[in-house]
C-alpha cells in the first residue's frame, strides 16, 4: 500500500505519527494495520476516556464480559483484563514497526488508574503490574506528571520499565520530568538493567493551553489581548523543545548515560486536536515539526493533515526567543501562567477520573446484565 504523502513528509521530517485512539473493533477489523500501511502510523496512545468510549460502543466486548462475569470477576478485574488484552493485541500489530525502528516506535501506551495520580507508591506498583500483565517489550506505561507522579516515574524506570509521562503542561514541570527520567535511568543502570531497552516519551499537552489562556485573554478583551490568542500553546511547546535540547544535547548528565546505551526521552505533542474553529485544523501538527518528536493525533486531526497538512521544518528550531516574548506579553497583560498550568493539571486528572468512573459504572452494569 502507498503511504499518504503529507503524513510521510511529516514522518520524514523526524516526527513519529501516533494515533490517539484504540478499540477492539479497530484492531479486529484491520483498520489499525491499514493506518500503519497508509498513514505512517507507528504508535498508539490510550487513556481512560478512550477506553470508556470504546467499551460504550457496539458489542465487541460483550462476549468477554459475559465470560468474566461467569468467572465472578469484579469490575476492576474486568476492566484490567479487557483493556490489557486490547493493548497486548495492539502491541502485537506494531511488533514489526518496533523491530524495524530498533524499539523507538511501534509503541502502545496504557495508563495507570487515574485515581492513583497523587499516590506515588501505588502508581509505581500498578505500573509494574500492568507491565507484567501485558508482557510486551513495546509497551509504554503512562504515568501522570503530578508531584506524586514524579517519584513514581523514577521508580518505574528503575525497574527497567518504559514510561510515557502524561499530563505535562508547563516547561517547569517538564524539566522535573526529565530529571525524574534521568534519575530512573541512573538507578536502572546501578541495578544492572540494559538502558538501551528502556524508552520514554514526555507527553506535553498543547491545545488545552490555548483554550485556557485564550479564555483569560478574552476576558481582558483589549486589542493586545485578542492579538495574542492562539499563540500560547505553540510558544509553550517550542520552549519545551528548547529544554529538551538543553538536557539531552548539551548538559553532561545524559552524556554519561548515553555511553551506556541510554535513549533520550522524546517530546510527545499531545492534545493536538484543534478546539477553536477559528484556527487551522492542522495547527498543532504543521507548526510543531522537529526531529525526535512524536505527535499523537485524534483520527480527525490525522485525516485533516492527510488531506491538506503542510510540514514546516522551521516551526520549532530557533523559536525560543520569540516564544519567550509571547509568554512575557501574555504575563504583562495580567494572565497568571503558573495558575493556568496548575488549573490544567488539576482539570486533566479530574477528567480522567470522571472517565474512569464512567467506565467503572458502565462495566458494572454490563456485568450485572451478564449475570442475569
Amino acid at each position: 500500500m502507498t503511504q499518504n504523502t503529507n503524513l510521510k513528509a511529516l514522518s520524514d521530517a523526524g516526527v513519529s505519527v501516533w494515533l490517539d485512539d484504540l478499540s477492539r473493533d479497530r484492531i479486529a477489523s484491520g483498520n489499525l494495520q491499514e493506518l500503519i500501511d497508509t498513514k505512517s502510523v507507528v504508535g498508539v496512545t490510550t487513556n481512560p476516556s478512550i477506553f470508556q468510549a470504546a467499551l460504550s460502543k457496539g458489542d465487541a466486548y460483550d462476549g468477554q464480559i459475559q465470560e468474566l462475569a461467569a468467572r465472578g470477576a469484579d469490575v476492576d478485574a474486568t476492566i484490567r483484563t479487557v483493556t490489557t488484552d486490547d493493548v497486548r493485541d495492539a502491541c502485537d500489530v506494531f511488533t514489526p514497526v518496533y523491530e524495524a525502528s530498533n524499539g523507538v516506535d511501534g509503541r502502545v501506551s496504557i495508563e495507570v488508574d487515574p485515581r492513583l495520580a497523587h499516590d506515588a507508591d501505588k502508581t509505581a506498583a500498578q505500573a509494574v503490574e500492568l507491565w507484567k500483565i501485558v508482557d510486551r517489550p513495546n509497551l509504554f506505561i503512562k504515568i501522570p506528571a503530578t508531584e506524586a507522579g514524579l517519584p513514581a516515574i523514577t521508580k518505574t524506570l528503575a525497574e527497567g520499565i518504559s514510561v510515557n509521562v502524561t499530563l505535562i503542561f508547563s516547561v517547569e514541570r517538564y524539566r522535573l520530568v526529565m530529571d525524574a527520567y534521568l534519575a530512573g535511568l541512573e538507578e536502572a543502570k546501578a541495578a544492572g538493567h540494559d538502558l538501551s531497552r528502556i524508552h520514554s516519551v514526555a507527553s506535553f499537552f498543547v491545545s488545552r493551553v490555548d483554550t485556557e489562556v485564550d479564555k483569560r485573554l478574552n476576558a481582558i478583551g483589549t486589542p493586545d489581548a485578542v492579538a495574542l490568542q492562539g499563540k500560547a500553546a505553540l510558544a509553550n511547546a517550542r520552549l519545551a523543545y528548547v529544554a529538551y535540547q538543553q538536557v539531552f544535547e548539551v548538559e553532561p548528565r545524559f552524556s554519561a548515560l548515553l555511553e551506556s546505551g541510554a535513549r533520550p526521552q522524546r517530546p510527545l505533542w499531545a492534545s493536538t486536536g484543534v478546539k477553536n474553529p477559528d484556527f487551522a485544523d492542522t495547527l498543532y501538527v504543521s507548526d510543531l515539526v522537529a526531529p525526535n518528536t512524536v505527535n499523537t493525533m485524534p483520527e480527525k486531526t490525522m485525516d485533516a493533515f492527510a488531506d491538506h497538512g503542510t510540514v514546516d521544518t522551521d516551526s520549532i528550531i530557533g523559536k525560543g526567543p520569540e516564544s519567550e516574548e509571547v509568554f512575557a506579553a501574555i504575563s504583562d497583560l495580567g494572565v497568571d501562567l503558573d495558575d493556568v498550568f496548575i488549573t490544567l493539571e488539576n482539570e486533566g486528572v479530574e477528567k480522567f477520573e470522571v472517565s474512569w468512573k464512567e467506565l467503572l459504572d458502565a462495566t458494572s452494569e454490563q456485568l450485572k446484565a451478564a449475570k442475569g
